[in-house]
């Protein structure tokens, strides 16, 4: 298909050339076919008005006029004479040179313009009669006034040349018909310079480089009246024959009436020498709708290479699905008997395989239930160890009241030996008051030692807090720590109260920790969001230590990492307390305080919808 397709765009490829081409030379015949058109028009005007000079030379009174210029009469005649001329051939100016160049009679549309006496000697169509030869020039006229064709013949005497006769060829229908075309269009003389042109700023324009005795030559007889002439926008070189076949032309603003411009484009150059004159006709030719043309006729053969493309590989595809159809129908065959085989195969290896799932399911069940078993005793050990780390502080808030107890009982006795009834019944009264403070230290030890499953409820979070603040009081006051719980009482969280207070211990005794040895040791907690019931909320534990680095951050959860020194911790301590948290739904998460120190964030779930006191 790869192949097929590059066969394709090479077809389209040559289609473009092959259309460029043909639509270029169609192109060039049209160009040649109007520049025969314009050499035409150029030969009939020039052809109409060109025998003038020769009928002039035969009227007798003019030829007398030039021996004796001073007769009146004669010059009357004259005059009249060539206006009558004039009117009849409807050339631009007829005029009459003595054999010094000097003007001596006019008549036209531009004799006006002609003051008699005036100095033509400098013009080469003079110079040219003056040596006894038709002068053929274009030239502007005096005082910058239309340009036109001049043709000149002598007028002689016998062998003499006594004076000179002229015509002035108006071009303004060639203009026109420049103007005319669709194409831009220009007319140079024999120097090369742009006479005449359907766009604006062409004219006087140089096709390429005048040599300096052809610029002296048309300044002495000053054929574009001391006109700048300037080169050309691109180099045309029409007298060395080496000319572009296409030229890339800039915007372009027509000379014709209401103006219009051609964008700038690429232009193919055809040229044609008028025999009679020597001008050259260059007509430029827009290419950009002959290669469109020819882009619409690649893709056009590019279509249709597809199409052919197309049907071909559908034939082959038809064919295909033929032959696939038929080897379908004989595999289809062995596929059945196949197929019986392989389902009883599978069938006994499904059975198989679902006794043996059946076997790992139990195994994962009872797996389950024995890592279960294991973290609640984890946990259970997590609360003996810190137990443990309190039974200094737990035997000194006992000491003291186990010694007052001693003390009131012997001055009881003694007392009840004098019969003073009285002070054994204040004995006994400080007796029961010794009694409370040791059960009041006593039963938050007991809970907290208990061993439970995690039981999830509508817990008081202030009443938590007291309990957990009591179990490290000792050690809180041994390190010289001011707490601040700013917990109020009303606020309810859902959670299971025996393990947020292993929590919340391990939390107060590592902020004791992290605050041994600091000027400042503060323990602040404190309640974030809302504190409904049916709703999420946290606690905030913060501390005064020195906090964490990023390192021990992204560590602070691992089993068994610990920044305590060797000995002093296991480091499982927020490993345990991350578990219990997630266990009754809630998450654990630490980072830096704003002052310093660290913080921990314990968030609870909402209280579900089922266990919601009803309003």
């Amino acid at each position: 298909m790869v192949l097929a397709l590059c066969c394709v765009f090479a077809v389209a490829v040559h289609t473009y050339r092959v259309s460029t081409a043909l639509a270029t030379e169609r192109m060039r015949v049209e160009a040649n076919h109007k520049l025969d058109l314009l050499a035409a028009a150029v030969d009939s005007i020039i052809l109409r008005l060109e025998h003038i000079p020769d009928t002039l030379e035969l009227n007798p009174d003019l030829r007398a006029w030039l021996r004796a210029p001073d007769d009146p009469v004669l010059a009357q005649r004259v005059g009249d004479f060539l206006e009558a001329l004039n009117t009849r051939t409807g050339a631009r100016l007829i005029y009459l040179l003595d054999a010094d160049g000097r003007l001596l009679a006019a008549g036209g549309s531009d004799a006006s313009a002609a003051a008699p006496g005036a100095d033509l000697s400098f013009r080469s169509y003079f110079r040219w009669a003056r040596g006894g030869l038709t002068g053929r020039d274009f030239a502007v006229g005096r005082a910058g006034e239309d340009a036109g064709y001049f043709v000149s013949r002598p007028i002689r005497q016998g062998e003499d040349v006594i004076g000179v006769a002229a015509v002035k060829i108006d071009l303004g229908g060639l203009q026109r018909a420049l103007e005319a075309l669709e194409e831009p269009a220009l007319i140079a003389d024999n120097n090369g310079v742009v006479i005449m042109s359907a766009v604006r700023g062409w004219r006087y324009g140089a096709l390429e480089p005048m040599s300096a005795l052809a610029h002296d030559s048309a300044r002495a007889s000053r054929l574009y009246d001391d006109r700048e002439i300037v080169p050309f926008v691109v180099p045309l070189p029409v007298r060395t024959g080496s000319l572009p076949a296409e030229v890339t032309l800039p915007a372009l603003e027509l000379a014709a009436e209401g103006g219009g411009r051609l964008d700038a484009a690429r232009y193919q150059v055809v040229l044609q020498t008028l025999e009679r004159t020597g001008w050259r006709v260059v007509l430029f030719s827009n290419l950009r709708a002959l290669r469109a043309e020819a882009f619409t006729h690649a893709a056009l053969a590019f279509s249709a290479g597809v199409l052919v493309l197309t049907v071909l590989a559908y034939l082959l595809q038809r064919r295909r699905i033929v032959q696939q159809k038929l080897a379908t129908q004989t595999l289809l065959a062995e596929a059945n008997r196949a197929l019986e085989t392989t389902v009883e195969r599978r069938t006994r290896s499904l059975r198989e395989a679902n006794a043996r799932l059946e076997q790992e399911i139990a195994e994962r069940k009872t797996a389950e239930s024995e890592l279960r078993t294991t973290q609640d005793e984890l946990v259970h050990a997590g609360k003996l160890a810190v137990l443990g780390q309190l039974a200094t502080g737990i035997t000194h808030e006992l000491s003291q009241p186990l010694g007052a107890l001693s003390t009131l009982n012997d001055n009881a006795i003694e007392y009840l030996r004098r019969g003073q009834t009285d002070k054994v019944s204040h004995n006994l009264a400080l007796v029961a008051d010794m009694v409370a403070r040791m059960g009041a230290i006593i039963t938050p030890l007991r809970s907290f030692a208990r061993k439970s499953a995690v039981q999830p409820g509508a817990v008081s979070l202030a009443e938590a807090v007291q309990a957990a603040l009591r179990l490290v009081d000792h050690r809180l006051q041994a390190g010289r720590v001011e707490v601040r719980a700013e917990v109020p009482a009303g606020v309810r969280v859902w959670c299971d109260r025996a393990r947020l207070e292993q929590v919340l211990v391990n939390l107060f005794g590592n902020a004791a920790d992290a605050m041994a040895g600091r000027d400042t040791r503060r323990l602040t907690i404190e309640v974030e969001g809302d504190a409904a019931v049916d709703r999420p909320s946290a606690i905030l534990v913060s501390d005064t230590g020195g906090g964490f680095s990023a390192e021990v951050r992204a560590r602070l959860f691992e089993p068994f990492f610990t920044t305590k020194p060797a000995g002093a911790g296991l480091g499982l301590g927020l490993a345990l307390s991350r578990d219990i948290v997630r266990e009754f739904g809630g998450s654990l998460s630490a980072d830096d305080a704003g002052g310093g120190g660290a913080r921990f964030r314990i968030e609870f779930p909402p209280r579900p919808a089922a266990a919601r006191p009803e309003d």
